[in-house]
């Protein structure tokens, strides 16, 4: 960590595989949210309109189950664009809401990580 007038930030030999190891995760979840939007159900264009009850079951499961992974890549993504900006902006690592220094630890486990974890367990 360096000093520049009272401000705390992490060198750049530190940041840069950082930011490419992040754009290499987006890179991966978008092609997982990909597939699973090409397996979701409602998308088979060939459905057939007067399906069975089980059938119709199976589908409505199928179309939530992708649904809901799929929003859940997409939170995923906004979190690692959002750790991007950060880093481009000079202010990754730090605490969006002490403005500490996140313990390097918790970055290793989630890069994407923007609060520290004692304001992490403050919020819940």
């Amino acid at each position: 960590m360096t000093k520049n007038s009272n401000k705390v930030a992490f060198p750049a030999k530190f940041l840069v595989p950082i930011g490419h190891f992040l754009e290499n995760e987006i890179k991966k979840l978008k092609k997982t949210q990909d597939s699973l939007e090409e397996g979701d159900p409602f998308t088979d264009t060939d459905r057939a309109s007067q399906n069975s009850l089980e059938e119709d079951v199976d589908e409505q499961v199928g179309h939530l189950h992708s649904e809901v992974k799929v929003n859940f890549l997409s939170r995923q993504i906004v979190q690692i664009r959002k750790a991007l900006a950060r880093i481009k902006l000079g202010k990754y690592g730090l605490c969006e809401s002490c403005g500490k220094i996140i313990d390097t630890d918790r970055l290793a486990i989630k890069p994407d990580a923007t609060i520290c974890v004692e304001c992490e367990k403050n919020k819940e």
